[in-house]
């Protein structure tokens, strides 16, 4: 063994050992709340802080889910994330395609004014009064159409498209296809990698959306689940169950196992997502990055 080698794995292993020591520091603090919510209060309030629970207790989920608030905010904000993610990718899509054409009249102009809403935006205020005099308050219209197209999204979709080969859309030209039948039969197959990326960028955001859920959404009753989270633990109290379906030996769990469980049912259903669209994760974002 050389002595570069040599040098070359102590790098490596010192590596392996400060990443590993990062990623445990990152995962503990999620590994509490999951385990804070399956433990008993008594041990919780016993110990204060526990990553091995000893005495397991579903108090927590059986509390929440003991009134219909959390189960239909969470029905909400799942056809949320699923349908305003198909409307957003149909649209960045749309827009992304012609872009990519260099034939395009206008194409850098509508470039320039794309980029120029990646530095500057119209603000809180009177993104909030255009909302307003389209009537989409208490709509939930109002939190996928203010975002329905992301710059940055746009940007590298429309330099993912502009990567195919120019032979594929001539030929299916040839056959006869027309611009959209090059784009949903020639385009979209080979996209893929790119689309699922970009799918998990708006679903995360339409899954985790919280100001403008505040900002538009006068009614309680279409809240998303983030809201009620923030309800949750701005009062600090267990006011979400209904104590009157449970029996008298009942007692009701100290609000901190609470918010942990309504953190862990907020969270693991789009933690589940990630895993089948990882392999497609890196590749889409990179396919799109090299050329301007």
């Amino acid at each position: 063994m050389t002595r570069t080698s040599f040098y070359s794995r102590i790098f490596d292993v010192s590596l392996a050992i400060v990443l590993a020591i990062f990623a445990m520091l990152s995962f503990i603090p999620f590994l509490y709340v999951v385990a804070a919510s399956f433990t008993s209060s008594a041990e919780l309030l016993r110990k204060g802080f526990v990553l091995f629970p000893t005495s397991f207790s579903l108090d927590g989920y059986r509390y929440i889910f003991s009134t219909s608030t959390i189960t239909r905010s969470l029905c909400v904000t799942i056809i949320l994330a699923v349908v305003g993610t198909l409307i957003n990718l149909f649209a960045t899509v749309l827009m992304a395609y012609p872009l990519a054409r260099k034939d395009l009249a206008g194409r850098r102009f509508l470039m320039l004014m794309i980029v120029f809403t990646l530095i500057f935006s119209g603000g809180m205020i009177p993104t909030y009064l255009v909302v307003k005099s389209l009537h989409l308050l208490d709509s939930y219209w109002s939190l996928v159409l203010p975002g329905l197209i992301n710059a940055f999204n746009l940007i590298v979709l429309k330099n993912f498209f502009q990567q195919l080969p120019e032979g594929l859309e001539e030929s299916a030209r040839i056959d006869g296809c027309s611009d959209y039948g090059v784009l949903f039969r020639i385009v979209l197959p080979l996209s893929g990698s790119a689309l699922a990326t970009f799918g998990l960028f708006y679903a995360v955001g339409h899954w985790n959306t919280f100001f403008n859920a505040i900002l538009y959404m006068n009614d309680a009753h279409k809240w998303p689940i983030q809201v009620w989270l923030r309800q949750i633990i701005i009062l600090s109290q267990g006011g979400i169950g209904d104590s009157q379906n449970f029996d008298d030996s009942f007692i009701v769990p100290p609000p901190a196992i609470i918010k942990m469980a309504v953190i862990v049912i907020s969270t693991v259903p789009i933690l589940l997502v990630y895993p089948f669209l990882q392999r497609h994760f890196a590749k889409g974002v990179l396919l799109g990055s090299v050329k301007g």
